[in-house]
């Protein structure tokens, strides 16, 4: 029901719009009679408004006008009030010009009434507004003021927001636009103060602290450059989400929000339909190795949603699986066989696990993945990624396994670091499964996972929370990165549209620089960090590469994951590898010669 507040506004409309009516027939008849009428006219002029402002009662009430459908004086009432006009006017036309008569009706009344009284009804809509607006900006004198960088549709909804809400945080004082055509444009009273290049100034001369981005297609490059110029002179920067984002096209308080890291690094997630291609999942057995890593945890979560008979996470970490079966399932208490403690390095076990519960689909995340780590122990790295591969592989295939995803790393392109050489190795292994057991045996590739244990970012925000200084490799260094749940997604849609003996590729978009990142979260902060070169490590590389030197591939299915057919290696094979220069332990200096 409509609250008292309500009701009088609507009210006051009907009775708006009935004086309208009225006026708009006295001025017709005093500007183009004179008032001076024959005493038959006369009636039927004061019929005639009298029935006007009942047939508008009725045809407003119809159209929703006094129903609290429309915003007052927005675009969408402005609509609803012409066409309630040309329907009272036609209906008034054929009573008293068809029914009644010219001779004793005014023609004049007819043809100019309607209109006048569609002006005198917008007028005092306008006029509210107006009233309102105003009452609004003072009274939010006191909020925080705000410039809006984007005068378009975003920008435009978003001052009418900030004017017109009284929970609104903000005050709008000025807009920015590159659009030399806006120079001169005024949204609801706010001016546009100028471009990008006098944004600092603009802000000055407003006092604003606070700068909103109001560019719903605003580009990756644009945000991190006006966010490094907005935080670097102390002020506010927050952002309106992607258009593709805002539940449509409507801009809402709470749209309005902190730059976060997709942002600063330039990506934007990406957002796959898994309902179509996930059926694969249900009702089915469900095994995922390293299901309390950051991939491996994520997979499960989405992978539950889908309804498999079983889903059986295994890890050699008790804490992980305890946390990841409370994020599930609400509870922790590790007492159930789809809980599975277990190091895949273990042949026996592995295959135990797996005549158990006879998993349809497999997911294989476990992977040691610290590249300076690994670099000092590869034998540790030998032994998690690939042997622990070939027994979780070898498994998989004496159960009859269906669907076997292997999650690797762009590092396993071109590799020059025990990581990649171990990875690509289980790629490749992967690859002579998927010829020689009855199942789809696939590989993924993708970079940097945003969110991850250990990744750059949290050393970065765990440096800077320290007081520095904030460590980088180099500063040219540039790395591919990408969310943790559009990571999983696309592995789950991999599983569903690999072929056998494939590695599937996901577009990562544009490299970002490492420095970059440092800088952005520094500023941040707000501290005076220094950002200190290390200089590279045994084996990382300046640039990584998702694709391996020769290697081509297609889009078949999905436009942002590319299929590359991968030269399988035999198992047999495999053992030559471990006794390759590259893959033998470093020396670790700890004060005393000694083999690491």
């Amino acid at each position: 029901m409509l609250c008292k507040s309500a009701l009088s506004r609507q009210a006051v409309r009907v009775l708006w719009d009935c004086a309208s009516w009225v006026l708009a027939t006295c001025v017709v008849v005093g500007s183009r009679y004179d008032f001076t009428l024959a005493d038959s006219q006369d009636v039927a002029v004061v019929a005639y408004a009298v029935a006007a402002c009942v047939i508008q009662v009725i045809v407003g009430t119809l159209l929703m006008l006094y129903r609290g459908r429309y915003k007052t004086a927005s675009f969408e009432e402005s609509f609803g009030l012409a066409m309630s006009t040309v329907v009272v006017s036609l209906v008034l036309a054929v009573i008293f010009i068809g029914l009644v008569g010219t001779s004793a009706f005014p023609r004049a009344v007819a043809a100019l009434a309607p209109p006048v009284a569609l002006l005198l009804m917008a007028a005092g809509r306008w006029g509210y507004r107006a009233i309102v607006t105003r009452a609004g900006a003072r009274a939010g004198a006191d909020r925080e003021r705000a410039l809006i960088y984007g005068a378009g549709n975003a920008g435009h909804q978003l001052v009418r927001l900030l004017t017109m809400e009284d929970a609104a945080p903000f005050r709008p004082v000025g807009l920015i636009d590159d659009d030399r055509s806006k120079r001169h444009l005024r949204l609801m009273g706010v001016p546009v103060l100028g471009d990008r290049s006098g944004l600092l100034q603009a802000a000055a001369m407003v006092d604003a602290t606070t700068v909103i981005l109001a560019i719903s297609d605003a580009g990756p490059e644009l945000v991190r450059e006006t966010s490094a110029l907005v935080e670097e002179a102390g002020l506010r920067f927050l952002v309106l989400p992607p258009v593709n984002e805002v539940v449509g096209g409507r801009v809402k308080l709470s749209d309005i929000r902190e730059v976060d890291m997709e942002d600063l690094l330039g990506r934007r997630q990406i957002h796959t339909d898994l309902g179509g291609i996930a059926g694969y999942l249900t009702g089915r057995v469900v095994l995922i190795t390293g299901a309390g890593g950051s991939i491996g945890s994520e997979l499960a979560r989405q992978v539950h949603a889908f309804g498999p008979t079983e889903l059986v996470l295994l890890d050699r970490d008790e804490s992980a699986l305890h946390a990841v079966q409370l994020s599930i399932y609400g509870q922790g208490l590790l007492d159930t066989p789809d809980m599975v403690l277990a190091d895949i390095r273990d042949a026996r076990v592995v295959e135990e696990i797996f005549a158990l519960h006879r998993p349809e689909v497999v997911f294989h995340a476990a992977a040691l993945k610290h590249l300076p780590m690994l670099e000092q122990y590869p034998d540790e790295g030998w032994k998690t990624n690939v042997q622990g591969t070939l027994n979780v592989l070898e498994a998989a295939r004496k159960v009859g396994c269906a669907q076997f995803v292997n999650v690797s790393t762009d590092k396993a392109a071109d590799p020059s670091c025990t990581l990649g050489r171990t990875k690509r190795i289980a790629e490749r292994v992967t690859a002579w499964y998927s010829a020689n057991a009855p199942g789809t045996y696939i590989s993924v590739r993708f970079g940097n996972v945003l969110g991850s244990r250990g990744s750059v970012l949290h050393s970065f925000m765990e440096q800077i929370h320290r007081g520095g200084p904030v460590t980088v490799t180099h500063p040219d260094i540039t790395r591919y990165f990408m969310t943790v749940p559009e990571a999983c997604q696309l592995v789950i849609q991999a599983g569903a549209i690999g072929e056998a003996g494939e590695v599937l590729i996901f577009d990562m978009g544009e490299p970002v620089r490492i420095l970059d990142v440092a800088q952005r979260l520094v500023a941040r902060s707000g501290k005076e960090i220094e950002i200190v070169f290390t200089g590279l490590r045994r084996g990382e590389k300046l640039h990584e590469a998702l694709f391996s030197t020769g290697e081509q591939g297609t889009r078949r299915q999905h436009p942002l994951i590319t299929h590359v057919p991968v030269p399988p290696l035999h198992r047999a094979d495999v053992g030559s590898f471990s006794q390759r220069p590259e893959l033998r332990p470093v020396a670790v200096a700890t004060g005393s010669d000694r083999v690491g």
